[in-house]
C-alpha cells in the first residue's frame, strides 16, 4: 500500500524526510540554503524544522520506531 493511504506510513516518511534534510544540512549547508523557495524550498524548510525542534522529532522517531517494530 502506498504511504499516502496509510497514515502511520506517511508520518514515517515525513519523519524521514525531516531528519534526512536536517542530517545533509549539517554536513552541506550551502546545498540546502541556496534553495529557500519552490520545490527545493520545501528540503530547507524541512531541514529547519529538524534543527529547531530537534528535541521533538527525536521523541516522535522513537515512539514512531517502537510502533512499527511492536505494534504492527
Amino acid at each position: 500500500m502506498s504511504a499516502l493511504f496509510n497514515f502511520q506510513s506517511l508520518l514515517s516518511v515525513i519523519l524521514l524526510l525531516i531528519c534526512t534534510c536536517a542530517y545533509l544540512r549539517a554536513f552541506f549547508p550551502s546545498l540546502m540554503d541556496r534553495n529557500k523557495t519552490g520545490l527545493l524550498g520545501t528540503f530547507w524548510k524541512c531541514a529547519r524544522i529538524g534543527e529547531r525542534k530537534s528535541p521533538y522529532i527525536a521523541v516522535c522517531c522513537i515512539i514512531m520506531a517502537f510502533s512499527i517494530l511492536f505494534l504492527t
